[in-house]
């Protein structure tokens, strides 16, 4: 692996200054401060993270040529620690550090694929993960908790008796305050619960992330993701673009770093066209929600109606629904207009915790709508356009960052013209990262989302379905076997 001063020379170069492999009894096959550097033994190091990941993972392939296997041994309790960082980069939220001198080691839980390269060396993969993931098996909570739902996953994070986390946390302020018992389950499946039930405090979204970077601990709606905190579009921390390796840009080395860490090895997209019928069922465009009030024996039907709530909040790349609101039917009715596509019974209650409240902390009124909504939101962003990028590696970068993807309609290259694809362009969220590492370079592959289209539908202000010229007759039902049928 590259071992040079703090400069770029180019993109993809980075710094690694040794792997330590800790045993059991923290010791190492020579005495390298209570560990053994296992640099020139890792043929590829791989690390995880993602908004949907409660704890970064990773792995390790392995050239043993020392047996290194049976002399620490390996048996599934030991520690890595090491420091990752694109040259240049000092700042704390830079750097990828899982070094002994934090007190974030990686620990190590299984050995894998292990296979016999020639006489004298042994491969094999070696899987780690953070110590917050090892503790979520170990532990179970059962209690319970009061207060604003940040204050409740802080406390199961932070508590020795839990996670027993030292990371930092980083939240954004819930407006709802609730009471939960949580039932004997394990950390993470607890803050889980916590997550369905959080809504922001600046916002009308419902529904939080809980996921865990190289930099920390997340807990925080889409929308903060998508805006700041005066709900002006985040600025991207990285611009990207296709440029096949032929036509770099030309000039002083400076510019053309920069240029490489802009440019994108390879794409596609993963997820490029979404799924109507798919979106119908799940209940992304209408869905009705009746409640169950068991505190006073009522119940209450709520229509969740996709384009009349989409203004209310944010998305990761302007104000443009994925699909229009015209007719799509002979009866007129838009894809919002079918709230019995999906039907939903939601028991709540009054009084539960002495709170005059329901499920979410708020009104009890409001419990039904305020669950569609947070579906809908999700299923939209797990059903979006998902563009898949491999770039020169870039420490700072993590999921929840905004990027912009420079990708131009296809009919407007062919004439010379550089203009933006009206859907696959603009703005996106990461929503999972996979660092590789190898001897020759440090690169990355982004998997990143969004919820929208980047240009907005051409509207007709059609109010009947297009294909409804004239009226026609109604079907008809024909007896098979009629004698008189005349296709019998």
């Amino acid at each position: 692996m590259l071992a040079h001063d703090d400069t770029i020379q180019f993109a993809g170069d980075y710094n690694l200054d040794g792997i330590i492999l800790h045993n059991h009894q923290n010791e190492g096959l020579i005495d390298t401060h209570g560990g053994v550097d296992i640099q020139k033994l890792v043929v590829e190091l791989n690390i995880y993270e993602g908004i949907d990941k409660s704890s970064v993972t990773g792995t390790m392939v392995i050239a043993d040529s020392i047996n290194l296997i049976n002399n620490l041994p390996i048996q599934g309790t030991e520690r890595v620690s090491f420091k990752l960082a694109t040259p240049g980069a000092h700042e704390v939220d830079h750097i990828v550090d899982f070094s002994e001198a934090t007190g974030h080691p990686m620990h190590i839980y299984k050995l894998t694929d292990k296979r016999q390269i020639n006489e004298s060396t042994v491969a094999y993969t070696l899987h780690f993960c953070s110590r917050e993931m090892v503790r979520n098996t170990r532990t179970k909570v059962s209690e319970a908790f009061s207060g604003t739902y940040e204050q409740m996953v802080a406390k199961i994070l932070q508590d020795p008796d839990y996670l027993d986390s030292r990371k930092t946390l980083f939240f954004q302020k819930t407006r709802n305050q609730d009471k939960v018992v949580v039932p004997n389950i394990n950390p993470f499946s607890a803050i889980g619960m916590m997550s369905k039930r959080a809504l922001a405090d600046d916002s009308k979204s419902a529904g939080y992330y809980f996921y865990q970077t190289t930099k920390g601990f997340h807990f925080r709606s889409w929308e903060s993701m998508c805006v700041d905190v005066r709900g002006n579009p985040r600025t991207p921390k990285q611009i990207f673009k296709y440029m096949p390796m032929n036509v770099n840009a030309t000039g002083d080395d400076a510019t053309k770093i920069e240029q490489d860490y802009k440019s994108v090895e390879q794409y596609r997209f993963i997820n490029n066209f979404h799924d109507v019928l798919f979106n119908q069922a799940a209940g992304t465009y209408g869905h009705r929600v009746i409640t169950h009030n068991i505190y006073n024996k009522s119940y209450k039907k709520d229509d969740y109606h996709y384009h009349n709530y989409y203004a209310e909040t944010k998305h990761a790349d302007g104000p443009n629904p994925a699909i229009v609101n015209t007719p799509v039917d002979f009866d007129d009715k838009s894809v919002s207009d079918y709230p019995e596509s999906r039907v939903t019974v939601m028991a709540t209650t009054q009084f539960a915790h002495n709170e005059d409240t329901g499920t979410y902390g708020i009104d009890v009124e409001q419990d039904g709508i305020t669950d569609a909504s947070r579906i809908s939101q999700r299923n939209s962003i797990n059903s979006g356009t998902q563009l898949k990028l491999t770039i020169k590696g870039q420490s700072y970068l993590e999921p929840g960052d905004v990027i912009e993807f420079e990708y131009y309609a296809t009919e407007r290259k062919q004439k010379g013209e550089l203009k933006p694809d009206p859907q696959y362009a603009g703005r996106y969220i990461i929503s999972k990262i996979r660092h590789r590492v190898t001897n020759d370079e440090y690169v990355q592959v982004l998997e990143c989302v969004k919820d929208l289209v980047h240009t907005k539908y051409k509207s007709y202000n059609c109010k009947s379905f297009t294909v409804k010229i004239l009226p026609r007759e109604k079907g008809q039902s024909i007896n098979i076997m009629a004698k008189a049928n005349p296709h019998g």
